[in-house]
């Protein structure tokens, strides 16, 4: 099996529960690979008409983007970046719940997609949860920006995009990247519980119709926030060309 074509996400559904494993052995780092399989495991959560569960390996939920191809694939680079944001816009309008199971730690993109469940679930250990872009040398991204600010606190929001703030679960808590934390062996437990009783509990009419009204505004706002990161990742692409 060529390393392309090697599953790094994992979907089981059972009971209209679609939990979603990512797992690449290293990193969990947001590729062009694991973008694609993403998209295909939600595509068939949203055919069955499932809750979803999104969730990492152990201690490790996702460590943002593959900085290998943001330093040297200029064409992959764009599509990877605008790739992950198209993804938490995606599961910020998925149409039915969505079960953020953070198993570890969550950095740069990978605490963006924490941002764009619906719940979110943090194991209790020694994690550490930032958008890291600055302390890394990255402009803050448009779309990110615009992630960060429909779900972390006012007083967090500056200090988690200007100064890369970093939390463990209990503080990321208070500032908005989780919604709690349990004990990391229960974490799957909780995970799928509150999945079921989402599954039993919610007209899936009235879920998908009241987050579309609800998040119209910010759906747009990201759509806009993608394309001006676009055209931004673009100049600085063309920057990066030899002259």
């Amino acid at each position: 099996m060529s390393e392309a074509s090697k599953a790094i996400v994992h979907l089981n559904i059972t009971e209209r529960i679609a939990t979603i494993v990512m797992d690449d052995g290293k990193s969990n780092v947001v590729s062009l690979q694991m973008l694609r399989q993403l998209n295909e495991a939600l595509d068939q959560a949203e055919q069955a008409n499932a809750v979803v569960v999104l969730t990492g390996r152990d201690d490790l939920f996702c460590a943002g983007f593959d900085l290998k191809v943001l330093k040297h694939g200029v064409l992959d680079a764009f599509n990877m970046l605008i790739g992950g944001f198209k993804l938490s816009r995606r599961l910020l309008a998925f149409p039915t719940p969505v079960i953020i199971a953070c198993s570890g730690h969550a950095m740069a993109m990978g605490s963006f997609l924490l941002l764009s469940g619906d719940y979110r679930i943090g194991a209790d250990g020694d994690y550490k949860i930032a958008a890291n872009e600055v302390a890394i040398g990255l402009t803050m991204p448009y779309s990110a920006i615009v992630i960060c600010r429909q779900r972390l606190k006012p007083g967090h929001f500056d200090r988690a995009v200007l100064m890369s703030e970093v939390h463990n679960p209990q503080s990321a808590v208070d500032a908005g990247f989780l919604d709690r934390v349990v004990n990391k062996d229960a974490l799957m437990d909780q995970a799928l519980e509150l999945a079921g009783d989402y599954a039993q509990s919610l007209d899936a009419k009235a879920h998908r119709n009241s987050k579309r009204r609800m998040r119209r505004k910010l759906l747009r706002q990201l759509s806009l926030a993608i394309w001006a990161d676009r055209f931004n990742f673009v100049w600085q692409g063309v920057r990066r060309l030899p002259g």
